[in-house]
């Protein structure tokens, strides 16, 4: 028999390389549309690093190209699509605005599109964001919450996030957003904070560095597992009603926290060795952010397995290996 196969934009980034693993365990064939770059063979690390970038299927393809998203899923005919890939980094949206609009908001119409004119019986996933609620509205954020997007990412997100609703309502497309919190792993790149953190924990303890610089450490997340949130993405895709899902832990814990998690695991105490540094204050900070996960847990069965604690000291872990 025929294996299901699932096309992945971004398959290379933490997200995507946690999804492709989850999806090959599932029996699936999986194809991953791979932006072509002088980096190419490089930017297979994660996939390597989970040992299957030998079972998947790399394909060259950009979001901003129709046409070559068009012909990809005419070749291959998935039965889901999950589109992941972004300009994801916050802090770059500043600097460059309009590239992360085409990126990651005209991006996933281009998906859309593809999908409605060459496979519209797929299931569709979009990877919306919690940086969406911004100036947050509410004290949890739900499915309901308004949104107050505080960055060009966030707002080329929104742009996504209500597509995939349009695209659902006008076309009947099987379309679903998950708004995820903050997620991390070992995979996570050194620009995201949790892993600059984890990063610096290892090089000071290796004797390779002496300090970390941060910016503002009283802001809030939501932090959970990737591992945890791309098996709430498949769950959405399963289940019998294209809908959207806040995928999040429901607690919130301060970097200043999560900081010392990563400094404890390896016996140093951060206050000797972290410095503010107000270059990296964002120009609109996001103070708080706190997700309401009822409706995937009641929906979707899906549960959170793995604690920030948990998931801080394995990145640490994993540091310190790449380091020693």
């Amino acid at each position: 028999m025929t294996a299901k196969c699932a096309v992945i934009t971004g398959i290379t980034g933490q997200d995507g390389a946690y999804l492709a693993q989850l999806l090959l365990d599932q029996g699936y064939r999986v194809v991953g549309v791979v932006r072509r770059s002088s980096h190419y063979g490089v930017a297979t690390h994660r996939l390597d690093w989970l040992g299957i970038a030998d079972k998947v299927e790399l394909v060259d393809g950009d979001l901003l190209d129709l046409g070559g998203l068009c012909r990809i899923l005419r070749e291959y005919r998935p039965v889901e699509v999950y589109n992941l890939a972004a300009q994801s980094f916050v802090k770059t949206s500043w600097a460059q605005p309009t590239l992360t609009a085409q990126a990651t908001g005209i991006g996933v119409v281009n998906v859309l599109e593809a999908v409605r004119l060459e496979c519209p019986e797929a299931r569709f996933y979009q990877a919306s964001s919690s940086e969406m609620y911004g100036l947050i509205q509410e004290a949890e954020q739900s499915e309901t919450t308004p949104f107050y997007p505080r960055s060009p990412y966030a707002v080329a997100k929104l742009m996504g996030h209500w597509m995939t609703v349009n695209y659902r309502e006008s076309f009947g497309l099987f379309a679903c957003s998950g708004i995820l919190f903050n997620h991390e792993s070992p995979l996570r790149g050194l620009e995201f904070v949790t892993r600059k953190v984890t990063d610096a924990a290892a090089r000071i303890k290796l004797g390779k560095a002496s300090e970390l610089a941060m910016g503002n450490i009283d802001a809030k997340r939501d932090w959970g597992h990737a591992k945890d949130y791309v098996r709430a993405m498949w769950m959405m895709l399963q289940h019998d009603k294209a809908d959207d899902y806040v995928v999040a832990t429901g607690r919130t814990v301060t970097v200043r926290d999560m900081i010392k998690v990563a400094f404890d695991h390896v016996g140093l105490n951060p206050e000797e060795h972290v410095r503010i540094d107000p270059q990296f204050f964002r120009p609109a900070e996001v103070d708080v952010l706190l997700g309401d996960p009822s409706k995937a847990k009641a929906a979707l069965g899906w549960e959170p397995q793995i604690t920030m604690e948990d998931m801080i000291r394995e990145m640490v872990d994993a540091d310190l290996a790449r380091h020693a």
